[in-house]
């Protein structure tokens, strides 16, 4: 029973973080920056990714991928609860002139 438990919270965090990820998928009008800071608003880790020299708030965001998450288990009582300890996400950003 709690192994089914565990992994069924590890497949409702996995999803989670997958629901969230098209909110900060960025639009045409928003900067690479916008876009970081939206994740890093949601509690991920981002690497970024940059072709060019731009400043990030004149890059375009061309690919939001590699999502990781770290979990660790918390005992509660008798029981063993898995939990997101680190979210981790890579945005690419096209700084080259256009």
């Amino acid at each position: 029973m709690r192994a089914t438990l565990l992994i069924l919270t590890g497949l409702a965090a996995a999803a989670c973080g997958l629901i969230t990820l098209p909110a900060a998928i960025a639009s045409a009008q928003e900067s690479a920056q916008l876009t970081i800071s939206t994740l890093e608003a949601q509690g991920f880790d981002v690497k970024v990714n940059r072709i060019g020299s731009l400043p990030l708030n004149q890059c375009v965001v061309t690919d939001i991928g590699n999502v990781r998450n770290r979990t660790e288990l918390v005992r509660r009582g008798d029981d063993l609860i898995e939990v997101v300890a680190q979210r981790n996400i890579t945005v690419t950003a096209d700084c080259s002139r256009r």
